[in-house]
């Protein structure tokens, strides 16, 4: 069974770092980590569909 992950920062500016720790301590590949980069107001968000 394949798990996946979502990661999102607000801005540019913010460092998703934090996040993909935490994802790889769940063990989540890399490969099934998804990340937006973009306000959270909606959800019109490239990985957030994939």
């Amino acid at each position: 069974m394949a798990t996946y992950g979502y990661v999102r920062c607000s801005s540019a500016d913010q460092n998703e770092q934090r996040q993909m720790t935490a994802m790889s301590e769940q063990k989540i590949p890399s490969a099934n980590i998804f990340i937006d980069k973009a306000s959270g107001k909606d959800f019109e968000r490239t990985g957030y569909k994939a």
